[in-house]
C-alpha cells in the first residue's frame, strides 16, 4: 500500500512569527550587530513597512572581511561596515501569502531553490518568515 502524507497546515501555523528587520539604509554594522545577537539567519529589508530584501547571515559573511574586529582589521574592512543594507540584500525576494498551505510554501522552496520564504500578509506586510527548520519541526511532533 501506498500512503501518502496528508499536511493539511498553513503556512502561519509553522511560521517563526518574530520578523527581524532593519531599514535599507542601515549599516552592515548594524546587521551584523543583530546577526550575532540572535539566532537567526535572515533579516528582512522594510521600507515603508513594505517587504524590499532580505538578508541572509550568508550574505553578510560574504560582504564583510574575516579581519573585521582583529588587529588586522583594515580600514577597508571598517568601512565595508559603513555600507547600506540595501547594498547587499536580495531584491524582490520570493515570498508567500501567509494562508497558503505547507504542501504550496514546500514546493515553491524547491522551485525557487531558496532556503526561507517571507510570508505576507494581505496588505504585503511581512508577517513571519518560514524556513525549512520550520517545516520539519511541525512534521515531527514534538
Amino acid at each position: 500500500m501506498h500512503h501518502t502524507v496528508e499536511i493539511a497546515m498553513n503556512v502561519n501555523d509553522v511560521m517563526s512569527k518574530t520578523v527581524v528587520s532593519v531599514e535599507m539604509d542601515d549599516r552592515l554594522a548594524e546587521v551584523k550587530k543583530i546577526f550575532d545577537h540572535t539566532q537567526f539567519h535572515h533579516l528582512l529589508v522594510i521600507e515603508n513597512g513594505q517587504l524590499v530584501g532580505i538578508i541572509s547571515d550568508r550574505d553578510l559573511f560574504k560582504a564583510i572581511s574575516p579581519n573585521i574586529g582583529t588587529p588586522a582589521a583594515s580600514t577597508g574592512d571598517e568601512a565595508t561596515l559603513n555600507k547600506k543594507a540595501h547594498q547587499i540584500m536580495s531584491r524582490k525576494p520570493v515570498t508567500i501569502s501567509e494562508d497558503a498551505t505547507l504542501e504550496q510554501a514546500i514546493a515553491l522552496m524547491n522551485l525557487r531553490q531558496v532556503s526561507c520564504l517571507p510570508a505576507i500578509d494581505p496588505s504585503n506586510k511581512p508577517s513571519g518568515i518560514l524556513s525549512w527548520r520550520d517545516i520539519l519541526k511541525s512534521l515531527v511532533p514534538a
